[in-house]
């Protein structure tokens, strides 16, 4: 029986969770949970990467305490885009800065060197504001100290892997995320790279998930009174190791649900046409060394951001709470556009949601329950959007919907999609990341051979739950006064 650990960090929060694969079964237990926030610092939002290091170490004193004997092997995974730099002696200049702080400036300040059209052709990923490539041309424009003394850029998994082990390379999934990278020469961008004058000499060598890459450095060892333990590369990008896990067969479109909803489908190659990009579709690597072409949706931090602001209120709802009142409230009362723009920045979003309902003449919600509905029907709705736009791109058919990440829990919100989209929605894993990250670590350890293998130990392993859809006229016209709000 193999020892396995998935560091799994999300933009909200991380756990360390322990694999343990017997055969063709994999059982999971949580080691430690750990809260995750970006600080701001004069105007610039930074993650806090010694806490964040720290945290994983804490993870690895809980598995000593677990008494299970030694550990096999770690992997970590992590939202996508952000990194670090490390200077000329391996540290640290200063913390990765987050994503939140991206501004339509950044893109635009690049496209004058690069347009978009351009980027899309040469890296299939989507324009969004907080790609790696605008954070790095926004230091460079503003000539910032920090890149001028970068020997070396990783993506933050690579980074956290780094401290642990002493290993400088940059997993492949989590590099297609940073429109750096060139799925036709299968390496990093270097014409954009050149044209926007970042530095060459910060990229890393590029290795693949399912592969070793070092073991827990001797010191760390020595500290924590653990063995050396292998490090693998797992798909570094959370999205990549929850597609993984996905138990799907057939025709499917998956979800990754969470902070923001990842929504897809897998190919062999990238999709490149003029509808995948006029639809800002991103083309992201799968741990299999294929693509997922999928759409980036805001996914739950809508009422992750609401319940902060009624939390500062003093009204301390759960979210059973919160969905208890979406379904008492009347449905179809009013609908947004989930990726509407001011929507994106933390802060006062029940006051953006009632501007963009009175703003497009619909009735404006007051209430918790009200507020609640609004936003999972338009996600719903959202889901819709998107997967006809996959059928568009891919010419199939998709016959149901897999979700998986911890958003499933959200049991009306399922219902919702399932009614929406009009086709059978299966859900499962919850820990849908870290099962892939496990499982990827157990094909850097010959244990199991490839995504087929693995997704059969998914299914041996998990239950799923399965939602038949109820489409009704009220979907049907909600539907299309989404689409007019998104005109």
């Amino acid at each position: 029986m193999r020892n396995l650990i998935a560091f799994d960090l999300g933009a909200s929060n991380g756990r360390a969770i322990l694999g343990q694969l017997d055969g063709d079964k994999l059982t999971m237990r949580e080691l430690h949970r750990f809260e995750n926030n970006f600080i701001e610092m004069n105007g610039v939002f930074y993650w806090d990467l010694p806490y964040l290091y720290n945290q994983l170490k804490q993870g690895l004193l809980a598995f000593k305490h677990e008494n299970a004997g030694e550990l096999d092997c770690f992997g970590i995974d992590t939202w996508g885009v952000d990194y670090g730099l490390l200077d000329r002696n391996g540290h640290l200049l200063s913390n990765p800065r987050a994503y939140r702080m991206a501004v339509d400036e950044d893109m635009e300040r690049a496209w004058e060197k690069v347009d978009f059209p351009t980027l899309f052709e040469r890296t299939g990923i989507a324009t969004m504001n907080f790609n790696t490539v605008y954070q790095l041309y926004r230091r460079k424009c503003e000539g910032d100290v920090g890149l001028e003394n970068a020997e070396t850029m990783l993506l933050l998994p690579d980074l956290l892997g780094y401290f642990l082990t002493g290993e400088k390379k940059s997993e492949y999934t989590m590099v297609t995320t940073s429109m750096l990278y060139n799925p036709t020469s299968r390496g990093w961008d270097w014409e954009t790279i050149r044209e926007l004058g970042l530095p060459e000499k910060i990229f890393t060598e590029i290795d693949r998930a399912g592969q070793l890459r070092g073991k827990l450095t001797a010191s760390l060892s020595e500290e924590l009174g653990i063995n050396r333990a292998n490090y693998a590369a797992v798909g570094c990008h959370d999205t990549a190791s929850a597609v993984a896990a996905i138990p799907g067969e057939g025709s499917f479109a998956f979800c990754s649900s969470g902070t923001w909803s990842l929504f897809g489908t897998e190919t062999d190659a990238p999709i490149l046409s003029d509808a995948v990009r006029d639809a800002n579709f991103s083309n992201e690597g799968t741990i299999q060394g294929g693509f997922r072409p999928l759409k980036n949706i805001m996914g739950l931090w809508l009422i992750q951001e609401c319940r902060r602001d009624w939390i500062k209120q003093g009204s301390k709802y759960s979210w059973d709470e919160i969905v208890a009142e979406a379904e008492k409230a009347e449905p179809f009362r009013s609908v947004i556009d989930p990726d509407f723009g001011d929507f994106f920045s933390g802060g006062d979003m029940v006051r953006k949601i009632r501007k963009f309902c009175a703003d497009t003449n619909q009735p404006v919600p007051e209430t918790v329950g009200q507020i609640a509905r609004c936003i999972y029907e338009s996600l719903a709705l959202k889901y819709r959007w998107a997967l006809e736009r996959l059928q568009e791109i891919k010419g199939q058919h998709i016959d149901r919907l897999n979700i998986v990440g911890g958003g499933i829990q959200n049991r009306l919100l399922n219902r919702f999609v399932a009614d929406s989209i009009d086709r059978e929605v299966i859900t499962g894993p919850i820990e849908g990341a870290a099962m892939g990250n496990l499982l990827c670590q157990a094909i850097a350890l010959g244990d199991v051979k490839d995504i087929e293998h693995l997704r059969k130990i998914v299914r041996n392993s998990t239950e799923v739950e399965t939602y038949k859809p109820n489409h009704t006229e009220d979907w049907e016209n909600a539907y299309r006064k989404l689409l007019s709000l998104m005109n």
